[in-house]
């Protein structure tokens, strides 16, 4: 089992008082985590054991069996979006991996052609974006437009589960490494196609949202192993026809808020008047 960060002193926490009820709050508000000092010192440690040591030749074994049945998905779904929208059928985009090294991450193309150059710019996806094509809409529900990274994986890159990947020019526009504590430390391993974090919440939309991510990240990274790694995949496929973050939770026995929420917290006992905030989503 990987050992627990050291508690963090209270004084690294924001000044910002904590709600003392649900009231007026967001309905997926995490305080503990957003009100949390950009400039707190996140002692995080990787964990070490036989799987840790073999997992890049785990994921490259299991990617190049899940690639037999994926292909013909992959395939049908390239053709899918070469016939609803004019461009390439995948599309390949700069990621930040292991160590802050730049790889080309690949998938299948959701959105229109020269999506971002028409549109201002790198920027996240919003509810309603109208760069993503109909077809798009159908590989993002269903996820198979992540298939294609299954090569990146083959091509040591990326792992089967880890962290999400984000663009340099994300990073830097908005800050994060400044405004999200413990950002930096995402890039202790490589990141995933799938993750802990990707299935329990949705994608990322503001910096709160990433600071929730990063949170799950960084417990992953304290906490993987082959029975996680095997876990967050089945729950993936799940995810894939529908099934909610709650029910996944409990069907896969993922950790909740709470247990989460340990990784910043260390063996410190939660704020008792923060605790009804939580509670899973």
């Amino acid at each position: 089992m990987a050992s627990m960060p050291k508690p963090i002193d209270g004084a690294h926490l924001s000044s910002t008082p904590l709600p003392t009820s649900l009231e007026g709050l967001r309905e997926d508000a995490w305080p503990e985590i957003e009100n949390l000092d950009p400039r707190t010192p996140l002692e995080i440690r990787p964990q070490s054991s036989w799987y840790s040591a073999s997992k890049s030749l785990v994921d490259w074994l299991l990617a190049a069996v899940i690639l037999v049945p994926a292909l013909p998905i992959i395939a049908l779904c390239w053709v899918g979006v070469r016939l609803s929208s004019s461009g390439p059928g995948f599309y390949v985009q700069s990621r930040l991996g292991r160590g802050g090294r730049e790889y080309k991450m690949i998938k299948l193309r959701t959105m229109t052609q020269d999506a971002e150059a028409k549109n201002g710019g790198a920027k996240w996806s919003t509810k309603g974006d109208t760069r993503i094509t109909g077809f798009g809409k159908f590989l993002r529900k269903t996820h198979f437009d992540e298939l294609p990274q299954l090569f990146n994986v083959l091509m040591g890159q990326m792992s089967l589960v880890g962290p999400r990947p984000e663009r340099q020019e994300i990073i830097n526009k908005l800050g994060l490494e400044q405004k999200v504590p413990g950002y930096a430390q995402r890039l202790r391993v490589k990141p995933g196609v799938t993750g802990i974090a990707q299935i329990q919440i949705p994608a990322d939309s503001d910096i709160n949202s990433v600071k929730h991510k990063v949170v799950y990240d960084l417990y992953y990274i304290e906490n993987f192993g082959l029975w996680l790694d095997l876990r967050i995949m089945a729950a993936t496929a799940f995810k894939a026809v529908g099934l909610s973050p709650v029910w996944l939770r409990r069907l896969f026995f993922l950790p909740c808020r709470e247990t989460v929420a340990e990784v910043v917290r260390g063996d410190s006992p939660a704020p008792v008047e923060s605790t009804p905030t939580l509670q899973p989503v």
